[in-house]
């Protein structure tokens, strides 16, 4: 179960930007190739916070669809699963551009309303 890993990294760069303070909420852009199962990650992410900055935060997950470009013809894809075909010349010379994603975007401290800009690779 790699979500107590992925909960554990995220729980890692929200301690280190808190310093201390308690946090409310995170939000996380999360690429459908992570294949994060919520529920296990949410249970995950709980214990490993209960007692520390982000204990009873919400967390907001935004996931990022997988894209490509073509390198031959420059067209792009997006979908759910990786892509390994060229939709637009059946090429195979492809770049990822989103979808293996782990940032966690922003955190919202409970002494505060506005959330502290984090914009961080997480793992």
């Amino acid at each position: 179960m790699h979500e107590f890993g992925v909960a554990a990294a995220v729980l890692e760069a929200v301690d280190a930007r808190a310093a201390g303070r308690r946090v409310r909420a995170l939000r996380l852009h999360v690429g459908a190739l992570q294949r994060l199962d919520r529920a296990v990650f949410d249970q995950a992410f709980a214990m490993i916070a209960d007692g520390g900055v982000a204990q009873d935060a919400t967390v907001d997950v935004v996931e990022v669809a997988v894209e490509i470009r073509c390198r031959g013809c420059a067209a792009t894809a997006t979908g759910t699963e990786l892509i390994t075909t060229c939709p637009g010349c059946a090429g195979h010379d492809l770049e990822l551009v989103a979808g293996d994603d782990l940032v966690l975007e922003s955190i919202t401290l409970a002494d505060r309303d506005a959330p502290v800009r984090a914009e961080q690779e997480v793992g």
